[in-house]
């Protein structure tokens, strides 16, 4: 008879999860290192006394982790995910009801950044037995309707524990799903408070270590061959690099095409490091928030490589990007569902790394035309000189954002993670930040969440950490962004993680302010003022906050840069010190939200309204009606009428 033991629900949870490993070629680590937690009546009882459990039995086996924000507990987990190229990740456990669904956003931003978190959400009782139950929906037309069935469309696994015995398939089903390059997000397992406490005979085998082997899948001949030969064809290739290069450690591989063909690279937002800002086939981001370089070059080229990309519509620019009337697609993506997009002909679906070592033999002895190298390398050139000049310092008493990149870029060191996801700082961060290292550069967009910042910063930090590495974290946030979700500050000083936080004041929604002046809003709505009864709007006197003196109510350091023509040189002088000291910082400093970027010639499709009263409404409809004109459709190459 096989071994048993007697345990219930939850602590066979967490112990099968605490054995469970994920293998990449020679690495192997803990698919589930940790778990996050807020505990309430739905775990209190069942996780909460698990992990209790085990960390009076084996505290090293299953660390907890305090949170204080159920949404920040996810971002945590996609943080450290993209930082171990979503070898592991962390399970995060939350109470009945709104503790569950404080965590639909971050299940979201995992599955929409294709980046595993395991969310254990408490569920109502299975047996009804006490019902309802504090913090219950009930809906009369389905009574076995719970909240966290909202979870479904958000993730790329769901199951419910309804009884003991399902616990085992569920688990490994789960497992199957974190550890899949092709198919990975978010995984639910919802858990009943009655069923988390029920005991059952634990098979040993399901207790003991499990491997995880990652699918690294080869090109198939066919299709290999097929894209060898548009490659070969082309005149003017180019490649975009997506965040599959970075998961697939793809990095090395694709030096060495480029360097052996001279195609050039633009990189999306999740493909930040894919190559080094200095390599001479690196022309920037590609898109709406791309360089000029790299648009430039997109919109002529008769050969797109995608390599790993979904090609989110900032990517494509709206479909206006690619523009050479017989422009074709080869698309590298180990997931069937992004390499057949743009109706192409040419998907090679397998892993990056794979695929281009084998293009690499492929291709060998095959480079472009001279005339199209020596482009790559003009266009380069010119935006280099753009980026230098837009990070010069023009000693204005409240200086524009690229100033500020500029100056947290010179006082970083090269394998420094810079994080962000939301507001104007992703584009311009896109366009102009000089990433130095793969893993240098993580900016959450395809969710774009505003509040993932500090979170997501915390979990890039653990996952350093994790792996031994001490390099900085510097979290940049928009004062926007920063009132939506900073209680997290409190979760880094409680463990003493040292991450740095520049907190950009320009009271008020800048990305959203910019985007309603083009689309004839007049940036209603985006500024942080008091409210006007008169006009019925928001157009007083700046708001009296204090968002430094927040931050220190933390017990964070804070360093506050006053404005004047000094603030530039003082910002670089806070971050020196900052990356010198063993705690984390806190850095204010004011910027003007009207001095912009240089350009990229890239464009965004945000539809402006046909009729309007506005003349402003009916100016940008219709530059909105010339802009469209460029816009591809799936297939043909007329554009919209």
């Amino acid at each position: 008879m096989a071994a048993t033991r007697r345990m219930t629900v939850s602590q066979a949870l967490i112990e099968f999860l605490a054995n469970q490993w994920t293998v990449d070629g020679e690495i192997r680590e803990r698919t589930i290192p940790g778990v996050f937690g807020i505990f309430g009546h739905g775990n209190v009882a069942g996780v909460g006394q698990a992990l209790r459990q085990l960390n009076v039995d084996q505290p090293d086996l299953m660390p907890y982790h305090q949170a204080r924000n159920e949404q920040a507990m996810v971002h945590q987990s996609v943080g450290y995910a993209r930082m171990h190229r979503r070898r592991g990740t962390f399970a995060s456990t939350a109470s009945v009801g709104p503790g569950a669904t404080n965590m639909l956003t971050g299940a979201a931003l995992a599955t929409t950044n294709r980046l595993p978190a395991l969310l254990l959400p408490s569920d109502t009782f299975a047996t009804r037995v006490a019902d309802p139950v504090l913090q219950q929906l009930e809906q009369p037309w389905d009574i076995g309707l719970t909240v966290n069935d909202a979870f479904r469309p958000l993730s790329k696994f769901f199951d419910r524990v309804q009884r003991p015995e399902q616990l085992y398939s569920i688990a490994l089903g789960a497992m199957r799903v974190l550890t899949d390059p092709a198919d990975t997000g978010a995984v639910t397992i919802a858990l009943p408070e009655d069923v988390q406490a029920e005991t059952l005979d634990v098979p040993v085998s399901f207790l003991q270590e499990r491997e995880w082997h990652l699918r690294r899948p080869l090109p198939e001949p066919g299709a290999l061959a097929r894209a060898v030969a548009a490659i070969r064809s082309a005149k003017r290739p180019f490649i975009v690099a997506g965040g599959g290069v970075i998961y697939s450690t793809a990095e090395e591989a694709l030096k060495a095409v480029v360097e052996a063909t001279g195609i050039p690279v633009g990189t999306t937002q999740a493909g930040g490091g894919s190559l080094v800002w200095n390599h001479p086939l690196y022309v920037g981001a590609v898109g709406a928030t791309g360089t000029t370089a790299a648009n430039r070059l997109a919109s002529e080229a008769d050969l797109v490589i995608g390599i790993g990309t979904r090609y989110s519509d900032f990517t494509t620019a709206s479909r206006t990007a690619f523009r050479d009337p017989g422009v074709q697609f080869v698309n590298i993506n180990v997931a069937a569902f992004d390499a057949y997009k743009h109706g192409t002909q040419l998907p090679v679906i397998a892993d990056a790394r794979e695929t281009l070592v084998a293009l690499a033999g492929e291709l060998a002895g095959h480079r472009v035309e001279a005339p199209y190298a020596e482009r790559i390398a003009r266009e380069k050139a010119e935006w280099d000189d753009a980026v230098d000049a837009a990070f010069a310092p023009s000693g204005r008493d409240l200086p524009g954002q690229p100033e500020i990149i500029g100056a947290v870029q010179s006082a970083t060191g090269p394998a420094d993670v810079i994080v962000q996801a939301a507001g104007s700082l992703p584009g311009d961060l896109h366009k102009l930040w000089r990433v130095r290292d793969p893993l240098g550069y993580h900016v959450e967009y395809a969710y774009s969440c505003m509040g993932y910042e500090i979170a997501g910063g915390l979990g890039v930090k653990r996952g350093l950490t994790a792996s031994g590495d001490d390099r900085d974290v510097i979290i940049m946030v928009g004062d926007g962004s920063y009132l939506m979700l900073n209680s997290e500050l409190l979760t880094a000083v409680a463990e003493g993680i040292k991450v740095i936080v520049i907190l950009i004041q320009n009271h008020g929604f800048a990305s959203i302010g910019h985007l309603s002046e083009t689309v004839g809003s007049e940036r209603f709505g985006t500024k942080y003022r008091m409210y006007d009864p008169e006009t019925r709007n928001f157009q007083g006197e700046v708001l009296p906050v204090d968002l430094a003196m927040n931050a220190r109510s933390y017990g964070i350091d804070v360093v506050e840069i006053p404005p004047g023509p000094g603030s530039i040189d003082a910002l670089h002088v806070a971050v020196v010190a900052a990356k010198a000291s063993d705690r984390g910082t806190f850095i204010q400093v004011h910027s003007d939200p009207l001095i912009y970027g240089p350009g990229g010639e890239g464009w965004w499709d945000v539809p402006v309204p046909g009729a309007s009263t506005l003349e402003s409404t009916q100016r940008a409809r219709a530059e909105y009606d010339r802009l469209r004109q460029a816009q591809r459709p799936l297939l043909g190459t007329e554009g919209p009428e």
